[in-house]
C-alpha cells in the first residue's frame, strides 16, 4: 500500500516536484526589502503564469493582507484588506476570517 498523502501524489512528480499549480497561495513577507521585491514581483509573475487562481500576500509589519485573484488569464489586485477587514475568498466556501485575528 502506497502511503504517499493523496495531496502529493496529485501536485508532485516521483523526486517531489511540483508539477501542477495550487488554486490558492498564502505567502507572509519576509523580513528586508529585497525579500519582500521577491514576495511581491517574481512570486507574483511566477505564480500568475503557472496558472494559480488567488494568491494572498501577508505584511506582517504593516498588519494588512493583499489579494489577488486570477482575472482575464492574470493575477490581479482585487483587494488590501487590514486589521478590521473579512478575509474571503470564492475558492473556500463558508471561509471569512477577521485579518487581525492572523497576526
Amino acid at each position: 500500500m502506497n502511503s504517499t498523502p493523496v495531496s502529493q501524489v496529485r501536485w508532485t512528480d516521483e523526486a517531489g516536484h511540483l508539477t501542477a499549480a495550487p488554486e490558492l497561495v498564502v505567502e507572509v513577507l519576509s523580513d528586508g526589502e529585497k525579500n519582500q521585491k521577491g514576495d511581491r514581483l517574481a512570486k507574483l509573475k511566477l505564480y500568475s503564469v503557472q496558472g494559480v487562481l488567488e494568491y494572498w500576500i501577508f505584511d506582517r509589519s504593516e498588519q494588512k493582507a493583499e489579494v489577488y485573484r486570477r482575472e482575464q488569464g492574470v493575477l490581479k489586485l482585487v483587494a488590501t484588506l487590514y486589521s478590521q477587514d473579512e478575509l474571503t475568498s470564492p475558492l473556500l466556501p463558508g471561509f471569512s476570517c477577521i485579518i487581525g485575528k492572523l497576526f
